[in-house]
């Protein structure tokens, strides 16, 4: 679930206070882990990113070709049919993934990858 872009993981047996606080930390930090996601399961997931960084799921690629486009975050959230936040966390994964901090490096990397073509 996380590396498909999950924010957080809780179990549904969890206690209602580690929920709400999981819910509180996502809204304020835009990710959540509880003690499940030990320091060996995220390491795992960084070196199986390592290996996929290059492979992106459909909602991956749609987001970064439409930041080829002149829409905000907001506008491609909208057209995507999916939060703002969600659309944050697209960001974050890619920033994260392709090793970049602005928009503009996804977009370099989107043309690159040839998923955004140059006219």
């Amino acid at each position: 679930m996380l590396r498909t872009g999950a924010n957080g993981y809780v179990l549904k047996d969890t206690d209602p206070r580690e929920l709400e606080m999981a819910i509180t930390h996502i809204y304020k930090y835009g990710f959540y882990h509880s003690e499940l996601v030990t320091g060996r399961m995220l390491h795992i997931l960084q070196h199986s990113e390592e290996k996929d960084a290059t492979e992106l799921n459909a909602n991956e690629a749609q987001f970064l070709r439409l930041c080829c486009s002149e829409l905000t975050y907001k506008e491609i959230a909208t057209k995507m049919g999916l939060s703002p936040r969600t659309i944050d966390g697209y960001r974050e994964i890619l920033f994260k993934r392709f090793n970049t901090t602005s928009r503009t490096g996804l977009v370099i990397y989107a043309i690159r990858a040839g998923i955004c073509p140059l006219y």
